[in-house]
């Protein structure tokens, strides 16, 4: 049983809209609930979110009956808090307990209300949120921003800027050893615990066996370290290399033959079991993969093609991005692309699977117009250029600032070089202040699992960080009137 919010206060309890949040403070907290409290009071937004986190909820549950689950409205503010201050749980839970006006916000404060959130309970509700659903409440928090900077929104044009940047997976450096290492580990404990479960004797020795693995693992690891220019030493050394991988590949061998012979003595009736047998045999596939490549990387020479390499067997979709950032070769992550308004709030993001620039900036403009059908102009960067794009983009847009890669000619010159022009490119660097700002509040790393956790948590990010541009335009705007008001 759930319910969006509690209708009737208890004994002491405080209503959201006189909730008393600091005006002074620069911490994020206050920001962010100065714009959850200015969402909720206003009716028309408030109908809108509840309807929204009513989807929240399976289709056919009865709501009036079975165990009392979370508040949705507190789900949404602890998810808020969690993305607009880059905590993790354990940070989130000891808050979430102990701050008073964070808890006046999720509807405690009654005389006799000690409720204490668990660890479990904050990561099971949290995660029931899609990126769908988020990136409609951001949708209504958007517009209650330009109604709040505009008299009237829907006459004004917005000028938007556009530019991606890198979410890191949370992920160890890919080698094809140590993927290996990683691929064995998780066939080695998964068929110890399916042969524990069934009886079988085959895998009493399971943690020993890894052991020895990972010493050879070592040893063709350490193999590698040598930075002697001498010939013979280099000679030797590359002898050593091909012989502890060898040594490695041919126990990595015999550990998958050995447990596919234990799989063979599994029945394969059971429904559950066949899931667990598919787990390990994924795992085993995983493993094969990482044998070839090493076997044609150090004993034949080859070269691995890119698109055939794996940089996790945990997180899948990880991909290996090298922007020619100074001091940063690579990243291990997703692309994500955003478009900004002048005010800072983030209109639209896409997060880029297997995409880079050129390829998804006419249709992430085409989608942020479907919403805010004012965006006049928009500014981009050299990545986002193709002669397709410009001329499309020329169609979307009354302005396009999208700089020409190459030799310009003549024509382009005068465009490029015009005060307009000019004058655009020099705001565009305000996105990276949103990227930067986006990153320094838990865009730089995802801790969630999978691409679907990947999504929901850039998501969150996105609607954290408008709520505390909200938040803090509404702060400035009443320490502007408090202060008007002493002088008066």
């Amino acid at each position: 049983m759930r319910k969006i919010i509690e209708p009737q206060l208890e004994f002491g309890q405080v209503p959201i809209s006189e909730i008393k949040i600091s005006l002074k403070s620069r911490d994020e907290i206050p920001k962010i609930l100065i714009g959850l409290q200015a969402l909720f009071c206003n009716h028309e937004s408030r109908i809108k979110i509840f309807q929204l986190l009513e989807k929240l909820l399976p289709p056919n549950v009865n709501r009036k009956n079975g165990r009392k689950g979370m508040h949705l409205w507190r789900i949404l503010v602890l998810g808020m808090i969690r993305l607009g201050c880059d905590w993790d749980y354990d940070k989130l839970l000891d808050i979430a307990n102990n701050h008073k006006t964070l808890r006046l916000m999720l509807g405690h404060g009654g005389f006799s209300d000690e409720y204490a959130y668990k660890l479990q309970t904050l990561k099971d509700n949290v995660s029931l949120f899609t990126p769908e659903i988020l990136d409609e409440i951001n949708h209504i928090a958007v517009e209650y921003g330009h109604n709040f900077f505009f008299e009237n929104p829907e006459n004004e044009e917005l000028k938007v800027s556009c530019d991606s940047f890198v979410t890191e997976t949370d992920v160890h450096f890919p080698t094809d050893i140590n993927l290996l290492l990683d691929s064995l580990r998780k066939v080695i404990t998964l068929i110890m615990s399916l042969c524990i479960d069934l009886e079988i004797t085959e895998w009493r020795q399971g943690k020993y066996n890894f052991k020895k693995i990972k010493r050879f693992f070592r040893k063709a690891q350490q193999t590698k370290r040598s930075t002697s220019k001498d010939p013979d030493k280099k000679a030797k050394r590359g002898q050593l290399i091909i012989a502890a991988h060898n040594e490695y590949l041919i126990l990595a061998k015999a550990v998958i033959e050995k447990v596919q012979k234990a799989l063979s003595l599994t029945p394969t009736i059971d429904i559950c079991l066949q899931i667990r047998v598919g787990e390990i045999l994924k795992y085993i596939q995983y493993a094969e993969k990482f044998i070839d490549q090493i076997n044609r990387r150090v004993i034949d020479g080859e070269t691995i093609p890119h698109n055939e390499k794996v940089f996790s067997i945990f997180e899948e979709h990880t991909e290996w991005i090298s922007k020619g950032k100074a001091g940063v070769p690579q990243q291990l992550g997703i692309r994500v692309c955003i478009v900004r308004d002048q005010f800072g709030f983030i209109l639209q993001h896409k997060v880029m699977e297997n995409e880079t620039d050129d390829k998804v900036a006419v249709s992430i403009i085409f989608d942020a117009k479907q919403k805010f059908k004012n965006i006049k102009s928009c500014s981009f960067d050299k990545g986002f250029h193709s002669p397709a794009n410009q001329k499309e983009l020329g169609e979307l847009l009354d302005t396009v600032i999208l700089p020409f890669k190459g030799k310009l000619s003549e024509k382009r010159k005068a465009i490029e070089y015009s005060e307009e022009f000019l004058d655009a490119r020099k705001k565009h660097s305000a996105v990276e202040s949103s990227i930067s700002a986006l990153q320094n509040h838990g865009l730089v790393k995802c801790p969630d699992h999978g691409i679907s956790g990947f999504k929901r948590y850039v998501s969150m990010g996105m609607l954290a960080r408008n709520l505390q541009i909200l938040g803090h335009a509404i702060q400035q705007k009443e320490l502007k009137w408090q202060k008007k008001k002493c002088m008066g």
